[in-house]
């Protein structure tokens, strides 16, 4: 995948180096050249200095072609502009602003951008948000028979029944984070969009839940 990322600091360098090592192209804009001392020696990516919302530098950072887009900036107002250029003139799907204020963070995810309140950020969650088809598992039991795993429920799933997620023995809706808040009657209630979905699966459903997520062409 081609990503984007927006601002080179501690959370941006972080995310850009982590992407870089996974073997995703990253290419990094940050207005200050010398925040790019912050990527560590794996990183193999572009840096670009330049504003996230600038013509020139997103073009550079060939945001045409891009899969996903982060922008992390130590701006609200800049995050999310770039956001919305990013899902609207480029029509990226994944994208993901950082926000300081969580009150602007519950306009902008009804504006169709995902965002995450600074007290609440973490790099990994940033990722779900950039690569829901990430395989990464949250627990195993000893055996390696038994896995937690998270999902960003796909568009096409809202409003449908959560339960519908469930196959057989090899794979059981557990929780959803919706809205920042979890929840465990998962099974009980309707899919919403941006939801995230935690499961138990066996190693078969583990294989095979991509599939019934329609992830697996991401």
């Amino acid at each position: 995948m081609h990503i984007v990322v927006v601002g080179c600091g501690r959370v941006g360098s972080d995310l850009a180096t982590q992407l870089s090592e996974e073997g995703h192209t990253v290419a990094v804009i940050d207005k200050n050249k010398d925040a790019f001392r912050r990527l560590g020696v794996a990183f193999t990516g572009q840096t670009i200095v330049g504003s996230g919302f600038d013509r020139d530098a997103l073009l550079q950072a060939r945001a045409g072609e891009a899969d996903a887009f982060a922008s992390v900036t130590n701006g609200d107002n800049s995050n999310i502009l770039c956001a919305r250029i990013a899902r609207e003139k480029y029509e990226i799907t994944n994208v993901v602003a950082r926000i300081y204020d969580p009150r602007r963070a519950i306009i902008y995810q009804r504006l169709g951008i995902p965002t995450v309140a600074t007290v609440a950020w973490t790099t990994q969650q940033v990722k779900r948000w950039l690569l829901p088809q990430d395989d990464s598992i949250g627990w195993r039991d000893g055996a390696d028979s038994i896995f937690l795993v998270e999902r960003i429920l796909p568009d096409h799933f809202a409003g449908k029944p959560l339960a519908q997620l469930n196959q057989g023995d090899d794979i059981h809706v557990v929780g959803v984070l919706r809205g920042g808040r979890g929840r465990i009657d998962a099974a009980s209630i309707y899919g919403q969009e941006d939801d995230i979905v935690a499961l138990m699966v066996t190693a078969q459903g583990l294989r095979d839940l991509d599939a019934l997520l329609g992830l697996e062409s991401m």
